[in-house]
């Protein structure tokens, strides 16, 4: 699979611990993030992810910052880019059967490490249930 994952300065650790679970499964990882702790903006690191998932040049993003929101807002101002705030593993689950979500924004300040990489674990493992769910999908762009 090909992932983009981008962060920034709140995110930094998360994404290298991410980075190595993927790339040790075997997952093709472009990085978009900051790799220091020194304050940038969000965006900058956001919207390179989703122009991969928008291009299908990734099949999957994930994007990192202190509370997941503003770089989910970010993401999810490109056609096509269906981000959910996950802090929780059924919230990432249901944002992929339900919302066929293609971009997971992690809140680093509100999860731990080891909670990231099981919602990242349970994101890319959990199929979109499609039927009545795809009708909804199909709404959420604006055209």
């Amino acid at each position: 699979m090909k992932i983009s994952i981008g962060n920034d300065h709140a995110g930094t650790n998360y994404k290298e611990a991410i980075q190595s679970y993927l790339e040790a499964e075997g997952h093709t990882v472009t990085n978009y993030g900051t790799d220091g702790d020194a304050s940038v903006d969000y965006p900058d690191f956001g919207h390179p992810v989703a122009t991969d998932v928008e291009k299908e040049k990734a099949d999957f993003g994930i994007v990192i910052c202190g509370s997941g929101n503003g770089i989910a807002m970010s993401v999810n101002k490109h056609q096509g880019v269906r981000a959910a705030l996950c802090w929780i593993k059924e919230i990432a689950i249901l944002a992929r059967e339900h919302n066929n979500a293609n971009v997971i924004a992690i809140p680093a300040r509100y999860t731990s490490e080891n909670q990231a990489l099981e919602l990242v674990k349970v994101f890319l493992t959990t199929d979109f249930e499609g039927g009545r769910h795809q009708r909804r999908v199909d709404k959420i762009a604006c055209h």
